[in-house]
């Protein structure tokens, strides 16, 4: 199937923050943002789920049960997400890295799924990562099952509404070609935030 030609460019762009962020956590080099190469080292599991704040929303093993304000663990497995249903605790917590790539690791899946596989993926049947390296691998699984979907799609798909079936966005009311557009906002501030938290992390001092 040849690529829609509006498509293109959001794939590179998609492309570009994903390989970025993959960098920006496994290493061994991260693109600095003034075109020179920065050496950066694997992201630990200490890292991973490192709190820098009290009441921070995580992921958690089950049996420890959620964090503050948090009502339940979301997913599947011996680990959870901290979650709460509506309405949402306000102000909004501050969330681990650990949280983050989680979320966006199961956006991608379930996106995935309700664009071009069985339309039945809800979030309880994803598995939450508790370490690191299976994180970075269950992200780089996201990300390569929603690009496969995309490459599925054509013109007409870009322009219908509901194309994508996923149950927690505006997917079943808005272009397809809007949602796209919206994955990659997704990924490209959530990927920023997790970098932020990366520097952090590796400037806080011995007491943190």
């Amino acid at each position: 199937m040849t690529t829609p030609s509006r498509l293109i460019p959001l794939l590179d762009q998609f492309d570009f923050a994903r390989r970025r962020l993959t960098d920006r956590m496994a290493g061994p080099v991260m693109d600095s943002g003034d075109g020179g190469d920065t050496k950066v080292g694997p992201m630990t599991d200490e890292e991973y789920l490192w709190e820098p704040a009290s009441g921070c929303w995580s992921v958690r093993r089950r049996v420890d049960g959620p964090g503050q304000r948090a009502t339940f663990l979301a997913g599947t497995g011996e680990w959870g997400r901290d979650a709460a249903s509506y309405p949402h605790p306000w102000p909004p917590p501050l969330t681990t890295i650990a949280w983050r790539l989680s979320h966006l690791s199961e956006m991608l899946t379930l996106r995935a799924d309700h664009t071009a596989g069985g339309h039945a993926l809800t979030r309880d049947d994803y598995p939450i990562s508790g370490d690191a390296a299976g994180a970075v691998a269950a992200f780089d699984a996201g990300a390569e099952a929603w690009r496969k979907a995309l490459l599925s799609v054509d013109d007409a798909a870009l322009d219908t509404v509901g194309y994508s079936t996923y149950p927690h966005g505006s997917d079943p009311e808005d272009l397809f070609l809007s949602i796209v557009w919206w994955v990659n906002q997704e990924l490209l501030h959530h990927g920023a935030e997790i970098a932020l938290l990366r520097d952090l992390y590796r400037a806080r001092t011995p007491s943190n």
